[in-house]
């Protein structure tokens, strides 16, 4: 499996300053923290980094400071998440000349697709981009499911050739496997599932919580991957309080919140969002240092 779609890969937050325009020293600073840290690759203008609210060109401009932050030290996949199937390929040919190693590519936005419409919206995407895919199948945020066999019906398109899984359902990983084998590279995105998708044969972790605590998301994998189990165990139930704060409406919020605790981020959101406040606050603030407080000393690996 090529390295590029395996690992850690932070999904990271698109930092803004209080007038809303894109705060390019925080964006920059974070993800140097999650190379430093140890992670495989960087993924820039997701779900949890605010696309929804950015311009082609503000997506653009963020792809510029990953790729400057990376200095060729791991691949940045940029995503595409558009209404239109037409304005995703725009930004497949776009992104490739600003340094992108691959796409993360989500159904089209708005309109829920059907099985036909679906498979022709990545089919298209993928003829449009020089560069490799990784389809993003959440049904649950996005309404539409890319389901095993419908994989199987695009495996022909050589440029698709990851999945990011956040169906909710770690069963999915052994019903994929079961229907396409080891066609595509198989990424868990829901945090707090990761671990039991490894385990099932996911080659790696879409991660979110990350963005906030890389040298503990960095471990777990690692761990998994020299089979410490036990330790990795240790890890991760520590850690499952934090990564349920991705399983939210409100994960943008959450994790900007925790990566301002911890040093690495600020909180400003572009409205809709707004930060976090009051009890609502309070509760995340409390759980984020509980877990700072009992952070355990991270092994050797």
């Amino acid at each position: 499996m090529a390295h590029i779609w395996q690992g850690v890969m932070p999904a990271v937050t698109t930092k803004f300053n209080a007038d809303f325009s894109i705060d390019r020293g925080w964006t920059k600073k974070n993800i140097e923290a999650q190379i430093d840290a140890g992670v495989d690759g960087i993924i820039v203008c997701g779900s949890l980094g605010e696309a929804s609210t950015l311009s082609l060109d503000e997506k653009l401009e963020v792809l510029d400071i990953a790729v400057d932050a990376s200095r060729g030290r791991v691949p940045v996949l940029l995503t595409i998440a558009e209404n239109s199937t037409l304005d995703g390929c725009r930004q497949a040919e776009a992104g490739a000349k600003h340094g992108a190693a691959g796409y993360m590519v989500l159904p089209g936005l708005r309109y829920l697709s059907d099985r036909r419409e679906t498979l022709n919206h990545f089919r298209m995407v993928a003829d449009a981009s020089p560069l490799p895919l990784m389809i993003y199948n959440n049904p649950l945020a996005y309404g539409v499911d890319m389901t095993p066999e419908m994989f199987a019906e695009i495996a022909d398109e050589a440029k698709i050739v990851a999945i990011k899984e956040s169906c909710g359902d770690v069963r999915r990983v052994t019903d994929l496997i079961n229907v396409v084998g080891d066609r595509y590279a198989i990424l868990c995105g829901v945090d707090n599932l990761a671990m039991e998708a490894m385990l099932m044969g996911a080659h790696g972790w879409v991660a979110g919580l990350v963005c906030a605590f890389p040298h503990e998301t960095v471990a777990i994998y690692r761990l998994i991957r020299a089979g410490r189990l036990e330790e990795a165990r240790t890890l991760y139930r520590w850690f499952a309080p934090l990564l349920a704060l991705d399983v939210s409406a409100k994960l943008v919020q959450n994790i900007k919140l925790a990566e301002a605790i911890v040093g690495l981020g600020t909180e400003p959101v572009r409205p809709p969002r707004l930060p976090l406040a009051g009890a609502e606050r309070e509760a995340v603030e409390t759980l984020i240092r509980r877990a700072i407080e009992t952070r355990p000393a991270l092994p050797q690996i």
